[in-house]
């Protein structure tokens, strides 16, 4: 539907969040939410197991510098629509060698130590797991990617069954699984700022809030 409206310049609004692949496939804004409506800014967080740092201290190092922005994990999203994540996200890496290189500087390579990510099954989590993976695996690393459920992947964490996370929202999406194992994990904090929900629009519409919206009669 957003796809029809747009094509033909007509208004509409939809439920959205950033990152998503819509914003780098048109031109998008999201309504000023004075009241908090529908929430605030969120970050996605790197998350480690106790001991991570000393058993793999070149991955740990890795991991504590991966930052990124919401349109970086867009455009992974954006050819996955295409493509696998994989191969989008080894696309990215290639695209991408200075910020690629900073989380890498004086890292040294290694020869095939085995590290586990796990993640969430979002398309959002594919992208930056898979990024994280191609990384790791270019530094020499064998990497597995996870897939499970938010509650599974902090107690895999904490209990030490997996190494690290790049998936957790916080402080609100997944705040109570991270309050409930804080003490048992280390957090590297955020790889990700200001993602949001909200009310989309495409840009040509004149609104600019949730305010600016009249009430249905």
């Amino acid at each position: 539907m957003l796809d029809a409206a747009i094509k033909n310049e007509e208004p509409i609004i939809i439920t959205g969040w950033t990152p998503h692949w819509m914003f780098s496939a048109y031109d998008l804004k999201i309504l000023e939410d004075p009241k908090g409506t529908l929430g605030g800014s969120e970050n996605i967080n790197t998350l480690a197991r106790k001991g991570l740092e000393e058993d793999m201290p070149n991955a740990f190092k890795i991991l504590d510098r991966f930052h990124w922005e919401p349109e970086d994990m867009e455009a992974v999203m954006y050819d996955a629509q295409e493509v696998s994540f994989e191969e989008a996200a080894l696309k990215w890496v290639e695209d991408n060698p200075e910020k690629v290189a900073e989380w890498v500087d004086g890292v040294e390579k290694v020869d095939g130590e085995q590290i586990e990510l796990i993640s969430t099954p979002w398309d959002t989590e594919r992208a930056s797991s898979n990024v994280m993976k191609v990384v790791l695996e270019k530094q020499g690393f064998k990497v597995t990617v996870t897939p499970v459920d938010p509650a599974i992947m902090f107690e895999a964490i904490a209990s030490g069954e997996g190494d690290a996370t790049v998936a957790p929202w916080l402080p609100t999406t997944h705040n109570a699984f991270f309050e409930k194992h804080a003490k048992d994990i280390v957090d590297l904090g955020e790889n990700l700022t200001g993602t949001q929900n909200g009310f989309v629009v495409p840009v040509y519409m004149d609104i600019d809030s949730i305010e600016d919206l009249e009430p249905k009669e």
